[in-house]
């Protein structure tokens, strides 16, 4: 919206408006971003608690013998709406809303904030402590993956540049779309083309790809079969629901979810601008995604949203964001993992959030298995998800949000460097 016009002001002067040139600069627009955001979330967000608090949406807590649990109770909830506020906003005055990838992350922002809306609306207003029932939850959680995989697949916008004599060598699955591109390479012309293809990076294989559609029936005339969805829309499906609902596991601690999601998302803004950039993703032997660069804009947003809400968020909370703020994170961690090609790295990457799930499924798991074995259901942890396991061991709260977040900071540079390991 702000480029826009900042490009018809600069017309009207002829090219020469002062300072209309930094907005073409990603970095720059990226680093305003970060602090619109920052200031939405900390100006708007004291305003909006003191509002829910007249309303009296407070937080219901469940005894459940935890160090200063009690103490929380009252704190009003679905501050999700100021992380939503703060990502939106300077993302549609800063980025650019023709970019296909910025148009499928603001629709998976509003989606999963409108579910975790509902939610947290029924359990708060309606006195319900279940909230949305979890088969709407689900079908929300489907609905937003199917929207991803199927722009995915047949958005001509979303495309792999790659040079012909290495396309052609490759023998991958693939549909050009457009012209060949004449690039400057040093004093060679190369000749590139922008192709619509499956493909996904792999950590730690040689040639870091992963091709979808060879592990689907190949098309008679050898293009892009038309089997493939059937493969990569349940994949998307059960990448966007397996880590919203992690986010929303993870959410039991003040700032734990909020820090966690913030590094995760300064991670994929790296990998946005890698992505983006010809020369970087060459040299790091990645995909190059032509303008997948404007999701560092996005990235930035979601940064100074996480680090402004913080504020209100860290020890002792004065606002929790609820499930409108998890699945949202959630949600949004997967969609752009999924439009970067980097999904494969998302157990790394994600690791917290997927301990922390896997704590709880492996504690109902094993419950349930030995009170049929034994008459008498036992426990691995004190208490799943996982951190309300350290908090029954007796260690602080604030140690174990900043132990996590030292873990989940290791986990994101391992991630990174993951790009040079073969």
């Amino acid at each position: 919206m702000l480029i826009k016009l900042v490009e018809w002001l600069n017309e009207l002067y002829d090219g020469k408006l002062p300072g209309s040139g930094l907005f073409s600069y990603i970095t720059f627009r990226a680093g305003i971003a970060t602090i619109l955001s920052l200031l939405i979330s900390m100006v708007f967000g004291g305003r909006i608690i003191a509002y829910l608090k007249r309303l009296q949406v407070g937080e219901t807590v469940r005894d459940l013998g935890l160090q200063g649990q009690k103490q929380k109770e009252g704190t009003p909830t679905m501050g999700g709406v100021i992380i939503i506020m703060a990502i939106l906003i300077p993302c549609l005055l800063m980025a650019n809303l023709n970019n296909i990838y910025i148009f499928l992350m603001v629709v998976a922002t509003v989606w999963m904030g409108v579910i975790g809306f509902l939610d947290d609306y029924i359990k708060v207003f309606k006195k319900d402590k279940k909230g949305l029932s979890g088969k709407f939850k689900v079908l929300g959680q489907i609905g937003l993956g199917i929207i991803v995989a199927l722009i995915m697949i047949f958005s001509d916008q979303v495309v792999v540049r790659m040079d012909l004599e290495e396309y052609e060598a490759s023998g991958i699955v693939a549909e050009m779309v457009g012209d060949t591109l004449e690039v400057k390479n040093g004093k060679e012309i190369e000749e590139k083309g922008d192709f619509k293809m499956m493909l996904t990076n792999v950590p730690f294989v040689k040639g870091n790809q992963l091709d979808y559609a060879k592990l689907v029936p190949a098309s008679k005339d050898g293009g892009m079969s038309s089997w493939v969805w059937l493969l990569f829309v349940p994949l998307v499906i059960f990448v966007v629901t397996a880590v919203s609902n992690a986010a929303n596991l993870t959410d039991g601690l003040d700032g734990l979810a909020t820090g966690v999601s913030g590094i995760i998302g300064l991670t994929l803004g790296i990998f946005a601008y890698v992505s983006g950039n010809a020369i970087a993703a060459t040299y790091l032997n990645i995909l190059h995604l032509p303008g997948s660069g404007e999701l560092v804009i996005f990235a930035a947003c979601f940064l100074g949203a996480c680090l402004g809400f913080l504020w209100y968020n860290s020890y002792p909370a004065q606002i929790f964001m609820g499930d409108t703020g998890s699945l949202t994170l959630g949600g949004i961690i997967a969609t752009m993992a999924i439009v970067l090609r980097k999904e494969l790295l998302i157990p790394l990457m994600c690791g917290i959030f997927l301990i922390e799930n896997l704590s709880v499924v492996l504690q109902v798991a094993y419950f349930k298995y030995t009170k049929r074995k034994y008459g008498e259901g036992r426990r691995i942890f004190l208490m799943s998800p996982l951190h309300h396991h350290y908090q029954k061991k007796g260690i602080p709260e604030t140690k174990i949000v900043m132990r996590f977040w030292i873990v989940g900071i290791l986990l994101a540079v391992f991630t990174m460097i993951t790009l040079k390991i073969r």
